[in-house]
């Protein structure tokens, strides 16, 4: 019985400490402030699915001319993805299909991108695309921006 209680009590603190670290890192994410959530579809095909496969909920974070992309449901403190503003193009916007609702936040909206020749998607809410939308048109004088 002892025994019992005692593997339970060590189940739970363990579960404590790992729902503490994520809150703990997500706070250091966004401690110098400018993150927004973001789902990310990396290397998507010609003609995406609407299974809503393939994407993955996380918190991005503008850094300069960068755009840093962390999962939410991992330990580590670097991102998973950087995207340099001058490589991203952007080839159109649309709404969640089929499954893809319910994969994504309720209010998502899908913005199509390549970075460096790999085809991305990008779901946000309408209030941080509009920001995105804004930090890729404001570039420094003299690099490109492609924004359909």
């Amino acid at each position: 019985m002892v025994l019992a209680l005692t593997v339970c009590g060590i189940v739970i603190a363990l579960v404590v400490v790992g729902l503490f670290l994520f809150g703990l890192r997500r706070r250091l994410i966004q401690r110098s402030g400018g993150t927004f959530d973001c789902s990310l579809r990396w290397d998507v095909a010609e003609k995406p699915d609407a299974g809503g496969k393939g994407w993955s909920y996380g918190v991005a974070r503008y850094n300069g001319d960068r755009i840093e992309w962390y999962r939410v449901f991992s330990y580590a403190l670097r991102p998973r993805r950087t995207l340099e503003r001058a490589a991203i193009e952007v080839a159109g916007r649309r709404l969640p299909e089929g499954e893809e609702e319910l994969a994504l936040l309720s209010d998502a909206v899908i913005l199509a991108c390549t970075h460096r020749g790999t085809r991305l998607e990008l779901a946000m809410s309408e209030d941080a695309l509009t920001g995105f939308l804004a930090w890729l048109e404001a570039a420094p004088p003299g690099q490109r921006v492609n924004v359909a």
